[in-house]
């Protein structure tokens, strides 16, 4: 196969560098060139291979059979199982899935909108970082079927696939304090997405119902994905010795914290309870094993998918769909001292 030129396609048929880009980035009604020229520009590609024959057929009919999906992390545990689940459910409808990480950086997550654009592809799932309504509704106002996940744009009429942050927060705490818990601090996000909003919001409204204090640490999100932060949640144990049990709203804070807590000695579940917002198999095969919150990953994948390929289906009007799906409550070692002690 040939290495794409297009100049060398300009050349060959005696016409601008600029036309030949404008036909093969599907612009070509647009720049209002010729039906005859354009079905010329793309016989002439696909005839020389300077592409592969499927994507000369895209710029033709319009369609990649190509998703892109936009997450926060594809390393995360999380994301990659619901990128595992949605690329097999695309796959047996006919779709290839191509994906990125923004790394919460909202520069970079406006970039990728920008390249999948660039590389025509079908629709697209985001987990949104902050700033990007703007992005997502100019894919939206260009024909362009858009689901969110895991964070929601709440400005902005679009369809989107999450769980119940607020409800499952209330939950957890509601078990933590179920258990003689009296002093249950929150170690969070500094951050306005919505997700980390509702959760700080149930942990607020189980603590406040039974009058019992609200301890809260915050984290900025580059120094907690980042940096190690062990030494950091010591010093606000330290600072905080009436602390009984902790509540990480996010699972990589919390693995942080088992570190410190393992280095320290100090015993899970009998000196100190623990509870994780979203479960992760580490939590599983810990000694003791960690209590977590666990998303419903294939049932959220499955809406996901389903929503999106009902979008694509529909170009004609986008019918902005919610869900909302509960988490489940897993109980394990670390928040049961009765048992442990």
């Amino acid at each position: 196969m040939k290495k794409m030129s297009i100049k060398a396609v300009a050349e060959t048929l005696k016409i601008s560098t600029a036309t030949v880009s404008y036909i093969l980035n599907g612009k070509a009604k647009e720049k209002r060139i010729s039906e005859e020229l354009t079905k010329r520009v793309l016989a002439y590609v696909e005839e020389n291979n300077f592409k592969p024959n499927h994507l000369a057929k895209s710029l033709r009919t319009g369609k990649t059979n190509v998703i892109g999906l936009i997450v926060e992390d594809i390393a995360d545990p999380f994301f990659a199982s619901v990128a595992g689940n949605i690329e097999n459910i695309a796959y047996e409808n006919g779709y290839k899935i191509i994906y990125s990480s923004t790394k919460n950086n909202p520069v970079k997550a406006k970039e990728l909108i920008n390249t999948f654009r660039e590389r025509n592809v079908d629709g697209y799932i985001i987990t949104p970082t902050e700033g990007l309504e703007n992005d997502i509704t100019q894919l939206i106002n260009s024909g362009l079927p858009v689901v969110l996940f895991d964070r929601n744009c709440t400005d902005i009429d679009v369809s989107y696939v999450g769980m119940d942050n607020f409800d499952s927060a209330y939950k957890a705490v509601k078990h933590l304090i179920s258990k003689d818990y009296k002093n249950i601090a929150l170690i969070t996000l500094d951050s306005s997405q919505a997700q980390m909003i509702d959760r700080l919001l149930g942990y607020e409204k189980a603590v406040y119902e039974k009058r019992i204090p609200s301890i809260i640490k915050k984290f900025e999100y580059s120094s907690a994905k980042v940096n190690n932060i062990t030494e950091e949640i010591g010093q606000f144990l330290i600072e905080n010795p009436s602390v009984d049990a902790l509540f990480f709203a996010t699972n990589y804070l919390a693995i942080s914290g088992i570190e410190l807590l393992n280095r320290k000695r100090i015993k899970i579940g009998k000196d100190i309870g623990i509870m994780v917002f979203d479960d992760n198999d580490l939590f599983r095969i810990h000694q003791p094993s960690i209590s977590a919150v666990a998303q419903p990953i294939t049932e959220m994948s499955k809406q996901l998918i389903n929503t999106l390929l009902m979008h694509m289906e529909n170009t004609d009007k986008y019918d902005a769909q919610e869900f909302i799906m509960p988490a489940s409550i897993i109980i394990r070692d670390s928040s049961s001292k009765e048992e442990i002690a």
